[in-house]
């Protein structure tokens, strides 16, 4: 016998059935409304049922006033009189990429659509020259594999799209609530461990969003990534869909090989990951489940509660089981199953993969790993590493959800001609464990909702702790600046959240964070927990360091990593441990 409905699916139901209602029963003294047509149907329904139980968020009735992709040419006419956009044309132009960040910049930041991260060298070489021309002068490696431009003047924030455009590149649909950028394994076709190559899969997803309307302005953001289960990943399930690549055994009533496993729900900033559903997808289908997945949620997701509008939130609603249900009627088929032990062991990850010289699987070839100073590019950086892929490797160049980037098809004959060149640039191919996992999000130099100024502060963290708590182990430190945790503070084995520090009784405030410890990703994922709260930003490297300190004398059998002491112990233990630690 199925389980009884749940209250969010009655209220869903009830509101479907009355909204079939009010067009199958006309009075007679008024005609009946149209039924919505077109691309944007479904959206339309969707409003209608969820403004029949609840007002609907500010967002939604800016979208059904005007759909953002139909009000270009007020866009082109704002920019033609440098105006900024009032709060309904701010979230409109997320549709383009474009986010206007006062007041913590009176400008611009247009974020790019990069299918899994991947871009040819003149492709990159023509960013510099954009952000250069139109931007600050500088680039943003995004933990999304993405690169933004900043510091854009509303006088050029058209020429900047077009530019983009004119570099086989794409701005559409990355803000708001659209499918962001895809990303996938940043080493695919070329890491020896990899079960399959995601780049194909990454830019099939990526040309059906783009080339289908009905795919935006869905209830909320969303995320997709494929991971082909390679030394560098992904960070699949911190997505709405992750696709997982994996081996199935013989002899579990499944054909066996490479399939991709599903997980949903994934949304650090929320704790939670993303759970593998039990179902598995052939490669080649993967495409038609995400469409279908994206459907139910259009059609279902919360447009009354932005706080409760992901998909995590009508997973938590309805259950994993009458979700799927949902998604196999909109596929026209049963999904596959496998049970867990069908599953081969995935290969495990290397944190250290992205940064520094490693062999490909096409022999005499590697891939180089450039650490960038928390993702920021200069034009002649970005230049100088343009040419030095072309010049000594395949002409490619792979970005990550590190906040760096691979050189990939370097001969082995030209690898040292390729270091040297990195390092006259200023740029490095080494990177001390702390500073290689060093993630920071822009911080409150050009983001109004960051506490703190994160690339600064994430800097004299890194400095701070590589003299006086060096590392001999991979460890990860990420800097967010507010709740959206756009540096994933959760999965960090230290993760900071920027805050206002109280520092006297009159209410004053200071910049500071949160500090969290115990997050991990991958094999060893898990949500970081609360050890300091209000800690001055000022004083934020200190404490870092002591935290690493005691790790280091604590640690068990002298190779346990961080993540695995952090939770071995509870979070009083290591605040005493580190409390205990001196520092200069």
């Amino acid at each position: 016998m199925s389980a009884p409905f749940t209250l969010d699916q009655q209220r869903y139901l009830e509101g479907f059935a009355a909204g079939l209602s009010a067009r199958s029963v006309t009075p007679a003294a008024a005609p009946s409304a149209p039924a919505p047509m077109g691309p944007d149907a479904a959206h339309l329904a969707a409003q209608d049922r969820a403004a029949a139980r609840a007002k609907l968020t500010d967002q939604e009735k800016w979208k059904r006033e005007e759909h953002p992709f139909d009000a270009y040419p007020r866009l082109v006419a704002q920019a033609r009189d440098n105006a900024a956009p009032r709060p309904a044309d701010n979230f409109r132009w997320r549709y383009y990429g474009l986010f206007y960040v006062a007041p913590a910049q009176d400008a611009y930041m247009c974020r790019l659509r990069i299918p899994n991260g991947l871009l040819a060298h003149w492709q990159f070489a023509g960013l510099a020259d954009v952000a250069q021309r139109l931007g600050g002068n500088y680039l943003h490696v995004t933990t999304r594999a993405n690169l933004q431009i900043r510091e854009i003047a509303p006088k050029d924030a058209v020429a900047v799209i077009e530019a983009v455009q004119d570099l086989g590149l794409w701005t559409k649909g990355s803000g708001a609530d659209n499918i962001r950028n895809v990303t996938g394994t940043p080493t695919a076709g070329v890491d020896p461990q990899e079960l399959i190559d995601t780049r194909a899969y990454a830019r099939a997803m990526h040309h059906h969003i783009l080339n289908d309307r009905s795919l935006t302005g869905l209830p909320r953001k969303f995320n997709i990534a494929f991971d082909g289960a390679g030394r560098v990943g992904a960070l699949e399930d911190t997505n709405d869909i992750g696709f997982q690549a994996v081996e199935l055994r013989d002899g579990h009533g499944v054909a066996p090989g490479v399939w991709f496993r599903l997980a949903l729900g994934g949304i650090t900033g929320h704790k939670d990951f993303a759970r593998d559903t039990g179902v598995i997808v052939a490669p080649d289908e993967a495409v038609a489940v995400a469409d279908a997945i994206l459907r139910v949620f259009i059609e279902a997701g919360d447009r009354t509660n932005r706080a409760k509008a992901r998909l995590k939130y009508l997973l938590d609603a309805w259950g994993f089981e009458a979700f799927l249900t949902a998604v196999e009627e909109k596929l026209g088929r049963p999904l596959t199953r496998a049970p867990a032990d069908a599953v081969a062991p995935r290969p495990r990850q290397d944190r250290a993969a992205h940064i520094g010289v490693h062999p490909q699987k096409q022999k005499g070839f590697n891939w180089i790993g450039v650490a960038l100073p928390l993702g920021r590019l200069t034009p002649d950086e970005t230049r100088g590493l343009a040419e030095i892929a072309r010049r000594f490797g395949d002409g490619g160049l792979r970005l990550t959800v590190w906040q760096n980037l691979l050189i990939t098809g370097v001969a082995d004959a030209q690898v040292d001609a390729a270091r040297a060149a990195i390092d006259a640039l200023g740029l490095s191919t080494q990177a001390s464990p702390i500073r290689a996992g060093l993630v920071a999000c822009t911080g409150s130099s050009g983001c109004r909702f960051a506490a703190a100024d994160t690339k600064r502060d994430g800097a004299a963290i890194a400095s701070y702790c590589e003299e006086t708590a060096p590392m001999d182990a991979p460890v990860n430190i990420h800097v967010t600046g507010c709740h959206h945790s756009c540096a994933q503070h959760y999965i960090g084995d230290i993760g900071l959240i920027g805050a206002r520090v109280p520092v006297n009784e009159e209410g004053d405030t200071a910049p500071g964070y949160h500090i969290l410890v115990g997050g991990g990703f991958a094999e060893e994922a898990g949500v970081a927990r609360a050890l300091y709260e209000h800690v001055r930003a000022e004083d934020a490297p200190r404490r870092v360091a002591r935290i690493l300190r005691a790790y280091r004398r604590h640690r068990s059998a002298g190779d346990e990593s961080f993540v695995a002491f952090a939770r071995r112990l509870d979070a009083d233990a290591i605040r005493r441990l580190a409390d205990a630690e001196q520092t200069p």
